[in-house]
């Protein structure tokens, strides 16, 4: 099966790919590589903006996967404009010429932040999305364009993910738990602005699994699924990195607990992918600290920009000046 990849360069991208090859699949990325190229040789490369594509550069792919577009809230509020465009029209376009190529599938990298804000709610894939934020509308706009095009011969997957985290050799430590990592082994101090708030967390490895799950399903299979490793609060997360770090790596680390005022708060269920993709996390919080902790020596540069997609963000938005 051949396979084309938008945004495969990135965080899951670079942790998923290698599972792909050594499944079989012929993989193909499509990427502006801002954040450098730390997939296998054998992938094949595509240096090129997504809408610069053509009908005929994705004729003779089996499946189309949507890893790009921006990739959190604060990226999406430093440019609204090209949050939309990337998000939400890129998808869409993707989509769109992939179905008209004779594509057999498209797998959108959807978000749980479509949920907005809940109230000690677990939600499934037919509860209300009604994030009133940039990130989580354009994430909701993107998704809705590519499941309004799935047909008989067009399967549509849209996978919501729980933020996601663990190692990767495309770093990131602007993510919840790796964020609460860096300062536990930086500074001994871990800042939790609402430890009441919810979010479902999605271990790297499990975000891999899930992705394969999509693309191994029955060909018949289309539709919205949510994706986590399990629900945890703010709070929580704090408590086991807290706990992670001392036990893995003897650092004391204090917590310093706030009270800010925060509109983001959801917790999922992942039942429909349980029973209809058989997806099943093995991971939780505490194997992602395990996860950090066992490649920590690969990211001690820090304060690499690399690391943080809203200071690369920035960057080529200055260079497009």
């Amino acid at each position: 099966m051949k396979i084309l990849i938008a945004g495969g360069a990135g965080y899951i991208g670079s942790v998923m790919i290698p599972q792909l090859l050594e499944r079989g699949y012929n993989v193909d990325v499509i990427d502006l590589f801002w954040f450098g190229n730390h997939l296998p040789k054998e992938v094949g490369i595509i240096n090129k903006d997504i809408f610069h594509l053509e009908e005929k550069d994705v004729t003779g792919y089996d499946q189309v996967i949507f890893l790009a577009g921006l990739s959190n809230d604060p990226m999406a509020e430093f440019s609204p404009a090209e949050n939309f465009i990337s998000n939400a029209s890129a998808p869409a376009f993707l989509a769109y010429i992939s179905k008209r190529a004779g594509v057999k599938r498209f797998i959108y990298a959807g978000s749980c932040s479509v949920y907005g804000y809940t109230v000690n709610e677990l939600y499934d894939e037919e509860s209300p999305a009604v994030s009133n934020y940039p990130y989580g509308i354009s994430k909701l706009q993107g998704e809705t364009a590519v499941i309004k095009m799935q047909d008989k011969n067009f399967s549509v997957i849209a996978l919501r993910q729980g933020t996601v985290s663990g190692y990767s050799p495309r770093m990131r430590l602007d993510l919840v738990v790796n964020t609460m990592f860096k300062f536990a082994i930086t500074q001994g101090v871990i800042t939790v602005n609402n430890p009441a708030i919810w979010r479902p967390i999605l271990a790297i490895k499990d975000a891999a699994t899930a992705y394969i799950r999509a693309i191994e399903s029955n060909e018949d299979i289309s539709g919205i699924f949510n994706v986590a490793s399990g629900n945890y609060t703010v709070g929580e997360i704090g408590d086991l990195v807290k706990s992670g770090a001392k036990k893995y790596l003897g650092i004391d680390v204090r917590l310093d607990i706030k009270h800010l005022q925060d509109y983001r708060n959801y917790k999922v269920s992942i039942e429909k992918a349980k029973k209809v993709l058989s997806f099943h996390p093995k991971n939780d919080v505490e194997t992602i600290i395990q996860d950090l902790v066992e490649n920590h020596q690969k990211f001690q540069d820090i304060d690499n920009p690399n690391y943080y997609n809203i200071q690369v963000f920035k960057r080529m938005s200055a260079l497009k000046k």
